[in-house]
Parts: structure tokens; sequence; C-alpha cells
């Protein structure tokens, strides 16, 4: 995350050393894509490569809709993970632009992790990612997720293996619980931490995301409504930030909004007495709060956008671009 003025702690940057006197040390650093079909754990997945929460993470598919890069640095090395949105087939223009997110990040990355769910056998979602990846003369690495709760995971994996089939480049396989097995996902970390070419950092020491403040809120913000929002409606949401000011006292004031298609969406958001915004935002409120070590006053308004989805300027204007 960026900002000019106020970071949490724990995205903080701090100056590069290769700024320092005298010869830079020799790095390594790269970009590494993490793909797959909607909720497979690809948020979750990076989130672990890197001990904080950068991406939003949901019990609901398509959680991620854009390109959210997160930075780990260790000694000489920077991996600079691309978490992407699921690969599905797209029903309106959202749906376009998350699998163009999705072609952007593997048209010029380092290697690629392709995340899959070893609770199911390989689906339609799963081939489309598949012939993305066969091909790509890129190292490529095929994780197999949520072992800890599925029940026949080497037979899956030899399924999602055998769409590989004929793939030429190095390909390495692990599986693992993103969420519940830290040891797995500091191995594979320190796997790619060794493929990685020579060049210098992209980002300063001490950042762990390419987000604004801003962006990373909105996120927050919107991971609390779909959690919260039921059938397709929270598909039909989005969130941004207005303003974030802080007070001398350390408060931070954030003012935000969720944006919905229809009048009758308004209402659904907001609930009957308000309850249901009341409940989106507290739960959103607690998690800025751990996260910023400090107070939040989070106010949200609900605003109709008719259409957005389907409308490319809206959509602009909303951070998809």
């Amino acid at each position: 995350m960026t900002d000019s003025a106020s970071s949490p702690d724990h995205l903080r940057t701090t100056k590069d050393t290769a700024s320092q006197k005298g010869k830079a040390p020799q790095t390594h650093s790269g970009f590494v894509a993490i793909v797959g079909k909607p909720n497979v754990g690809k948020s979750t997945l990076m989130n672990s490569f890197l001990g904080t929460k950068v991406a939003p993470t949901s019990p609901r598919p398509q959680t991620t809709r854009r390109g959210v890069r997160g930075i780990h640095t260790s000694g000489n090395r920077q991996l600079v993970f691309v978490d992407t949105p699921g690969l599905h087939k797209p029903k309106d223009a959202l749906g376009k632009y998350m699998n163009h997110e999705v072609h952007s990040a593997l048209a010029d990355v380092d290697a690629v992790i392709w995340v899959v769910d070893l609770r199911h056998p390989p689906t339609d979602e799963d081939q489309l990612v598949a012939r993305q990846v066969r091909e790509l003369p890129k190292p490529l690495f095929l994780v197999g997720n949520k072992t800890d709760v599925a029940k026949y995971p080497e037979e899956a994996m030899k399924l999602y293996r055998a769409l590989l089939e004929g793939r030429t480049q190095d390909t390495s396989e692990t599986v693992l619980s993103a969420q519940n097995n830290p040891q797995a996902v500091a191995t594979l970390r320190e796997q790619l931490l060794d493929v990685l070419p020579e060049n210098p950092f992209f980002y300063p020491l001490g950042a762990a995301s390419d987000q604004t403040r801003e962006m990373w809120a909105a996120e927050i913000i919107r991971e609390e409504a779909m959690k919260k929002l039921r059938d397709e409606l929270p598909y039909a949401v989005a969130t941004r930030v207005n303003s974030w000011t802080e007070r001398e006292d350390g408060l931070q004031r954030i003012e935000g909004e969720i944006v919905v298609e229809k009048n009758a969406h308004k209402g659904m958001v907001i609930g009957a007495g308000g309850k249901q915004l009341r409940e989106i935002g507290q739960a959103a409120r607690k998690q800025l709060e751990v996260f910023l070590s400090r107070k939040v006053f989070l106010g949200l308004e609900v605003i109709v956008i008719p259409g957005w989805r389907e409308d490319e300027e809206a959509l602009r204007e909303l951070g998809y671009e």
C-alpha cells in the first residue's frame, strides 16, 4: 500500500538501501501471477505469503476484481505477487475487465502460480485456466489448495496435472492449505525466491502493496458487504473511499460509498432501520482498526449508479481501468 502521509505501520515504506553510498548489492526481483478459477483461495494464499492482509477475501466467488500486487522482500530478493480475479466466462463489462486483468498479469511475469481446489475435480473454468498457462514459457507452480478439507486430494491433483499434459517448461507441484499451513506456504515462497531473475527492486523496502490506503480500505468495506448481502446483490456492489483524515488524537476519519445499480438494491443494503448498513460498517471498522492499530470513524453512504457493471465510464470512475 502506498501513501504520502500516513500509511499503516505494517505497510509503511522506507528508503531503498540501493540509494545508499557505495556499490549497490546484486538484487533479484520479479513478478509472480497467482491465477485460478474463482474462489480457490488465491487471495488467501497471497495474504499468507505476505503475513498481512492486502487482498480481500470472502466465501463468495469473484471477490477479487482487480490485480492487486503484494510485495515480499527478503534480503536481496523481492517477490511481487499479482493476485488476479478468478478466470471465468464473463456476463458483463465488469467480468470482461476482470478477465482482462488476468490476461494482462500473465503477459509479463517471471513465474505463475496456478491455484486449484482439491475438494473438487477440474471444471470447465479450470480447463480455461489450464489453456492459459499450459504454453507459457515461464516457471509454473501448480498449487493444490484446501488439502486439509479435501477427501481425495491425491486423486484430484492427478486430474489437474493431466490438464498440463504436453507442457515442456518447468513445472513444480505442491499441496497445502493457504489458510492453515504456514510452513508449506513459507517453503513455497522460498522456492519462488530462487527463480527470480537479476533485477533492481521494483518497490521500496518495507512496501507490502501497490494500493493506496483509500483503495485498500474500500476493498475491506466491499469484503464485508459481500459477506452480509445475499443472492446476486454482492456482485452488483462496488465501494470507494472519498476522504481520509487523521485527527490530532490519532482518530482516522474515513468517508466511503457503497455503490449499487438500482434503488431497490439501495434499500436492501441499508436494511430495516439502517441495520444492514450499520452491520457492514461495524465489521469493516473493526478490520480497519486491527490493521491500522488506531481508532477509526467510518462513515458510509449508499448511492445508485444505474447499470454500473455495463457502463465503461462508471467502471473507470470506480477504479476498474
